[in-house]
């Protein structure tokens, strides 16, 4: 194996878990994970993607840690130096173009985090809330210049580095970000009528599971996680060598299991008392929650501020992990420094999402396939590359690495971890490439 370069290490145990739980625990939980509970009968989609993230998404997880802090490096050169003179590294070359994919359309719904922050602070949800949304993404210049501001905050906060920037933003606002959902959840549950929404979140009905809900729920478990998108792998490189895997994995897993149930439990109790339908689709918060706010006089305020300001913060620390991966390949790669880098993937992302943000507005009428380039971007990366990314390296790490050498990083030389190996590697294996499988064919087939 090559000698790894001197590079920036996370400072300690809780700055690894933040970070990690930063990058998963972003608008996957407070924007999609409600309206696709909303769609897809409840709790019983709750109930199938909580199987999905312990079976599935957690052991590709440890997957893309082990495979990110036995090698020190970015996904293609991470490949480069566990399967020398192999093919993988151009496989693993997915791993680095989806992120800036999924960036280019994440940092347009990040723009409207930042739009509705602003509205909030200026009131605009105190009364007649009806088209707003609707307005805004079909304007043209509104949604660029906060797609653009959105952008260059991800792009300032990756510039200051590893320790600087990642660590010490994440550090400061994910306790935050917790303080105020919750915050926001307590006060939903006083709203008359939003038990219906409780009862929704913890009563299952079977009945609505198919074939499309469980791997909508296996999808959304790696959307969620942010795998296969090489942001696991990217910070585990940065991870010191005495550092438990284990415990990272199921500290971020389990944060960002809890954030999306309370995600969850902010939004639907809210969109019962409205007498919303919970199958409104993507724009189920920045449609129906203004709405909410609008009727909830003065304390709808300041619940507004609370959690579009939640919204925002989310999304920013996952786009700084999503645009740390190509950062991260420039400067080891092609070395070039950190500043080119970032603002040289920064500026090619926010062109990309010029096209994903005109496509509600200018753009609206250029189809392929019937799907405009934001919905293009997020089914291609959603449905088909993350699951590549989360299969390429369950492969690697099941069948391509020496069962000993994921032993050892596992088990961090055989002083932890020793009696979960065994059920993990199995799972890693065996189970996790069945389960992708069965996505990209419900995909094709659905």
């Amino acid at each position: 194996m090559e000698p790894m370069k001197a590079r920036e290490h996370f400072g300690s145990r809780m700055a690894v878990i933040m970070a990690m739980a930063g990058s998963a625990i972003g608008l996957g939980n407070i924007w999609r994970f409600p309206y696709l509970v909303g769609q897809n009968g409840g709790a019983a989609f709750i109930l199938v993607y909580l199987v999905a993230c312990v079976v599935l998404a957690l052991p590709v997880f440890m997957a893309e840690a082990i495979i990110g802090r036995r090698s020190g490096c970015n996904s293609f050169g991470a490949m480069r130096v566990l399967a020398p003179g192999t093919r993988w590294k151009w496989l693993a070359m997915v791993t680095v173009i989806t992120p800036m994919l999924i960036l280019s359309y994440y940092s347009v719904v990040g723009g409207w985090s930042v739009d509705y922050f602003i509205k909030s602070c200026a009131f605009r949800f105190t009364g007649d809330t009806s088209g707003i949304f609707g307005r805004f993404i079909s304007s043209t210049w509104e949604p660029l210049i906060t797609h653009t501001v959105f952008m260059a905050f991800t792009a300032g906060i990756v510039l200051l580095g590893v320790k600087k920037g990642i660590e010490k933003f994440t550090k400061i606002t994910m306790p935050m970000l917790f303080v105020l959902i919750v915050a926001i959840v307590i006060y939903g549950l006083t709203i008359p009528g939003s038990w219906k929404g409780v009862e929704y979140m913890v009563k299952p009905d079977f009945s609505k599971l198919d074939a499309n809900v469980v791997a909508t729920a296996m999808g959304q478990a790696f959307f969620s996680l942010s795998l296969g998108v090489g942001t696991i792998l990217t910070y585990a490189s940065y991870m010191q060598k005495q550092e438990n895997i284990v415990t990272s994995g199921v500290c971020t897993a389990s944060f960002d299991l809890l954030f999306a149930l309370l995600a969850g439990f902010a939004v639907m109790p809210a969109v019962f008392a409205a007498g919303i339908a919970p199958e409104e689709g993507a724009g189920l918060v920045f449609q129906t929650l203004p709405f909410i706010f609008s009727h909830m006089g003065w304390a709808g305020a300041i619940v507004s501020i609370l959690f579009f300001f939640s919204i925002l913060i989310a999304a920013l620390t996952s786009s700084i992990s999503v645009l740390e991966v190509g950062v991260a390949y420039l400067v080891e790669e092609k070395g070039w420094t950190r500043v080119r880098s970032t603002l040289v993937l920064a500026l090619a992302t926010w062109a990309l999402g010029v096209l994903c943000s005109l496509s509600f507005g200018p753009l609206s009428g250029v189809k392929l396939l019937g799907l405009g380039f934001f919905d293009i971007f997020d089914n291609l990366c959603s449905n088909w590359l993350m699951p590549f990314g989360g299969l390429l390296f369950s492969l690697f790490v099941g069948w391509k690495m020496s069962k000993a050498d994921v032993r050892d990083e596992f088990t961090n030389g055989g002083t932890r971890n020793v009696g979960l190996f065994n059920a993990v590697y199995f799972l890693l294996r065996y189970v996790a490439p069945v389960g992708i499988l069965v996505v990209f064919v419900t995909n094709l087939l659905f």
